[in-house]
C-alpha cells in the first residue's frame, strides 16, 4: 500500500488541464471553499503564488490554516480539526501519522534545502555577509542570536537539531552542538521565527530557503552534508536522529512536502482538484522558492482514479 511510484512531470502536465477543467464549476460560493491545513513554512508560498494562481485556474476557493506539521498532523489525528488537504513538511511524517485511520495515499509534489538567513546590519550578518563561515559565526555570537524552530512542533526544528549534529562531523568539531546553544533561542512557531529577525529581536535565523526569499532576507544554504536537500545522501541524514516526548525516534531524511486529501474531506472533489494543480504547475511552486526536482511528483499509496491517469 505505501510503495512510491513515480509519475512523469508529461503524464500530469498532459491532463491536468482536462481534470481540473472536469471540476472546475462543480461547486460554487461558500461550498467550493477548500479548507486546507498546510505547514507553516508555506505561508507566503500558498498565500502569495499558488493561492492566487489556483483560485484563478478554477472555481474553487482555498480556505488555508498554517501550523507546524508535526502540530496539525496532531489536530488532525486527534479529532481537533478537519480539513479537506493536509500538507506536511515532512512526507514520511504524513504517512506515519494519517495513513489507515486518515488517509490512504500522499502526493510528494516539492523539496525545499535548509540554512541560515541573517539581518546583515547585525554583528552576526555583517559577519556572514563576509564570507566567515556560518557555524564559526554563530559559535561568537552573542546569547539569543539566532532563531530556531520548536523540534516538538515542526520538522525545522528537529531538522536544526539534526543539522547541527551532522555539521559537527562534517567540520570536525565534537563540540559544536553544544557551543551552538548560548547562541539559539527557540521559538514558538515558524511565523515569530522571522517576525523577530525582522523587527530586531534577532539576528538570525535557521530557515528554509523558501521563508527567506520570502521575507527577503539573505540566505546561506547549508552544505548538502546537511541541508537535508540531496536525495543521494539519504542514508548519511538518517545517521542523525531526534526523539519525540513521546519517545518516537524520527531519522533525518531529504526534505519533501507531502499532501493528501483527507478521507472524511468535506470537499474530496475540490481537494483533489488542488492537489492535481500542485503537481501539475511546478513553475508555480518554485516561483515561490520551493524546489521541484525532475524525480517529483511521487506517490505512495492507491491514488483516488481521478488523479491516477
Amino acid at each position: 500500500m505505501t510503495g512510491t511510484a513515480p509519475v512523469s512531470r508529461r503524464q500530469y502536465l498532459g491532463t491536468a488541464g482536462a481534470i481540473i477543467g472536469t471540476t472546475a464549476g462543480c461547486l460554487t460560493g461558500a461550498n467550493a471553499s477548500i479548507h486546507v491545513l498546510a505547514a507553516g513554512s508555506l505561508t507566503s508560498t500558498i498565500e502569495d503564488h499558488i493561492r492566487p494562481a489556483f483560485e484563478d485556474a478554477t472555481d474553487h476557493t482555498l480556505r488555508p490554516e498554517y501550523h507546524g506539521s508535526t502540530t496539525l498532523l496532531q489536530l488532525i489525528s486527534d479529532g481537533t480539526k478537519h480539513p479537506d488537504v493536509a500538507i506536511s513538511a515532512d512526507a514520511t511524517l504524513l504517512r506515519t501519522r494519517l495513513f489507515d485511520a486518515h488517509a490512504d495515499w500522499a502526493l510528494e509534489f516539492a523539496s525545499n534545502r535548509l540554512g541560515i538567513c541573517y539581518v546583515p546590519s547585525t554583528p552576526l550578518g555583517r559577519r556572514l555577509a563576509a564570507g566567515t563561515p556560518w557555524w564559526r559565526a554563530a559559535v561568537d555570537a552573542a546569547p539569543d542570536t539566532i532563531a530556531v524552530s520548536d523540534p516538538a512542533l515542526d520538522p525545522l526544528g528537529y531538522r536544526t537539531l539534526m543539522a547541527f549534529t551532522l555539521a559537527a562531523t562534517a567540520h570536525d568539531s565534537p563540540d559544536l552542538r553544544a557551543d551552538l546553544d548560548p547562541a539559539t533561542v527557540t521559538k514558538p512557531s515558524e511565523s515569530q521565527l522571522l517576525a523577530d529577525v525582522e523587527t530586531g529581536n534577532h539576528a538570525a535565523a535557521v530557515v528554509y530557503e523558501n521563508m527567506a526569499l520570502d521575507h527577503d532576507l539573505p540566505f546561506l544554504g547549508f552544505p548538502d552534508a546537511y541541508n537535508f536537500a540531496a536525495p543521494e545522501r539519504a542514508d548519511h541524514y538518517a545517521s542523525a536522529t531526534y526523539t519525540t516526548d513521546d519517545g518516537t525516534r524520527i531519522h533525518g531524511r531529504p526534505i519533501t512536502y507531502a499532501t493528501t486529501v483527507l478521507n472524511d474531506a468535506s470537499n474530496t472533489a475540490g481537494g483533489r482538484a488542488f492537489v492535481r494543480f500542485l503537481a501539475a504547475n511546478p513553475d508555480v511552486v518554485r516561483e515561490a522558492g520551493l524546489a521541484v526536482p525532475e524525480s517529483l511528483p511521487t506517490h505512495q499509496g492507491a491514488l483516488p482514479d481521478a488523479l491516477e491517469r
